[in-house]
C-alpha cells in the first residue's frame, strides 16, 4: 500500500486554500454583491407596494367620504327643491285664491251697482208713469171704476217692460 505522504496532503490544502481564497476575491465576492443589490432592490420594491397600497388605501377611504358627501348634497339640493316646489304652488294656490275672491268682490259690487241702478231707473220710470196717470186722472175726472181701470193698464205696462 501507499504511504502517506504528507507533502502532497500539505500541497492539497494550500492548493485549496488559494483557490477558495480566489473564488472568495474574485467570484463569490461579486456574486455575492450582486444578489445583496438583488436583496435590497426587492426590499424597496416591497416597501414601496406597501406604500402605494397605503395610499390606494387613503385614496379610496378620501372618494368614499367625497361619495357619501356628494350624496347628501344632492339629497339636500333634491330636499331643497321639493320644499321651493311646494312653497311655490302653495304661493300659486293662495294668489289665485286671493285673485278669485278679488274677482268675486269686484262681481259682487257690480252686481250691487247695476241692481242699484236698475232700482233708480224703476223708480223715475215709475214716477214718471205715475205722474201720466196722475195727470190722465186729473183730465178725465172719472169714477172709481174707470180709476182702477187706469192702474191696472199701468200696472200692466210696468210689468211687460
Amino acid at each position: 500500500m501507499d504511504k502517506f505522504i504528507w507533502e502532497s496532503t500539505v500541497f492539497a490544502i494550500v492548493a485549496f486554500l488559494v483557490l477558495l481564497w480566489l473564488l472568495n476575491k474574485y467570484a463569490f465576492g461579486p456574486l455575492f454583491a450582486v444578489m445583496e443589490k438583488r436583496r435590497q432592490l426587492i426590499q424597496e420594491q416591497m416597501s414601496t407596494a406597501e406604500t402605494s397600497r397605503k395610499a390606494a388605501e387613503a385614496s379610496l377611504d378620501e372618494q368614499k367620504v367625497a361619495l357619501e358627501q356628494a350624496r347628501k348634497e344632492a339629497y339636500a339640493i333634491i330636499d331643497q327643491a321639493r320644499s321651493t316646489s311646494t312653497k311655490q304652488a302653495d304661493e300659486i294656490v293662495q294668489s289665485a285664491k286671493n285673485e278669485a275672491a278679488r274677482l268675486k268682490d269686484d262681481a259682487l259690487k257690480d252686481i250691487e251697482s247695476e241692481k242699484n241702478k236698475a232700482i233708480a231707473a224703476l223708480r223715475t220710470e215709475v214716477g214718471g208713469i205715475s205722474v201720466k196717470i196722475a195727470s190722465k186722472i186729473i183730465e178725465k175726472q172719472v169714477d172709481e171704476k174707470s180709476q182702477e181701470q187706469l192702474v191696472d193698464q199701468y200696472l200692466k205696462e210696468v210689468g211687460s217692460k
